[in-house]
């Protein structure tokens, strides 16, 4: 038998190791990587090509929904399940749009996400209950304000919001230079443009957008006088 191959994306060492201990009981199921940040999920995914990444939203340095974005453009033939602990429409919205193909709730139980697994793989699709419920009134074409920040976002390349994500994480440009192998000077350009992409002109703005869009949970504080 043909086992489903498996990497698993969660910065939490803990919950990391419950998935694996329960994907490992499953016969037609093998974990054939981990990573512990999204930037090591997208070099991971790219290597081992796995059939499906269960993939966390809020991960240090790339977080879950761009990784999924760059996983899909390396890889395409993957099929992507989202975990997350929030459930509300716009973290839905944000996974659909990024190319997940299904969201599960962190306390959907195991032999769910088993089951979810094995359904995305065979090419359908697979949300946790509570969100099949409520996926009819998701509409991407409301101008509600979710929507508004998912087009400015669109708007972003997929380096500025590495960048923009680097910066809402406290990292000075040094930091992100260093993070992302780039110059001081190339930093400094791309958060420029997100100033003028997004019409926002300091840190912590970047900062507030970054969370509202998404792309750090508002768990993660920064102090910014």
């Amino acid at each position: 038998m043909k086992r489903i191959t498996v990497l698993l994306a969660e910065d939490h060492t803990i919950v990391r190791e419950g998935f694996r201990k329960m994907l490992e009981l499953e016969d037609d199921l093998e974990v054939v990587g981990e990573a512990q940040d999204g930037r090591q999920a997208v070099a991971l995914a790219k290597k081992l090509r796995p059939a499906v990444v269960l993939m966390d939203i809020a991960m240090p340095l790339l977080n879950g929904l761009e990784a999924t974005r760059q996983v899909l453009k390396a890889v395409p033939t993957t099929r992507i399940l989202i975990l997350s602990a929030h459930n509300d429409d716009a973290y839905v919205k944000n996974a659909t749009e990024s190319g997940a193909v299904g969201f599960l709730l962190k306390q959907t139980s195991s032999h769910e996400v088993c089951g979810a697994i094995r359904e995305v793989q065979k090419g359908k699709t697979f949300f946790s209950p509570s969100i099949s419920r409520r996926l009819n009134r998701l509409n991407p074409q409301s101008p509600d304000r979710a929507g508004r920040l998912n087009k400015k976002t669109a708007e972003l390349t997929s380096r500025e919001i590495e960048v923009l994500q680097l910066i809402a994480e406290g990292k000075a440009n040094k930091e992100t230079a260093a993070e992302l192998g780039i110059g001081m000077k190339t930093v400094e350009k791309h958060r420029e443009h997100l100033m003028q992409k997004l019409d926002i002109h300091d840190t912590a703005g970047l900062t507030r957008y970054a969370i509202s869009a998404g792309i750090i949970e508002s768990s993660v504080q920064l102090t910014i006088v």
